[in-house]
């Protein structure tokens, strides 16, 4: 027993055959063989494609800093105690800007515009990295603050007492 369902069929009976389109759908299909002109326009300028490698050069330049929210969030639930999550959390706010540094050029590398002769030269897309430098170094600046706020970080007088030397006693007493 075979049964087949014939398409064509559903779109005539359909409850649905009055609603309007979505917007940009087109139902005719249109032909460009003959025009040249059409296909030239519809293919992307080198100008145009450099933009878009420009404008996501940014994006990523920017990255670090959109996830600065959830780290902050996470920093919160984690707590202020020394635990095995929010030391987890502290190593990767701590080691994910050193990586992310450390990979700069080749992260950028596919970004650099046609024209460039080395895409993963320093000097490329130098506004770019300077911003995702400087945003690696907030993310880094948090971690930071993070480990100051659980007492990991030696700031205070307490904390280099070990180092310091005493002085002899202003006054000798015999009795």
């Amino acid at each position: 027993m075979s049964s087949s369902l014939e398409y064509s069929s559903l779109e005539s009976t359909s409850r649905w055959k009055n609603l309007p389109p979505p917007p940009g759908f087109s139902k005719t299909v249109t032909s460009t063989k003959g025009n040249s002109k059409a296909i030239a326009a519809s293919s992307p300028t080198p100008e145009a494609y450099d933009q878009l490698k420009d404008k996501r050069a940014w994006d990523l330049a920017i990255s670090p800093a959109k996830s600065l929210p959830m780290q902050f969030f996470m920093l919160y639930m984690s707590g202020s105690g020394v635990q095995i999550f929010s030391m987890g959390i502290i190593f990767m706010l701590l080691s994910s800007p050193f990586k992310n540094i450390a990979g700069m050029n080749e992260a950028f590398a596919s970004f650099a515009p046609s024209a460039s002769k080395s895409p993963k030269s320093l000097s490329t897309l130098t506004l770019q990295k300077l911003a995702y430098f400087a945003c690696n170094l907030l993310t880094l600046g948090v971690g930071l603050w993070k480990c100051r706020s659980m007492g990991l970080l030696p700031t205070g007088t307490g904390d280099w007492l070990a180092f310091e030397t005493r002085g002899l006693a202003p006054e000798l007493s015999l009795l």
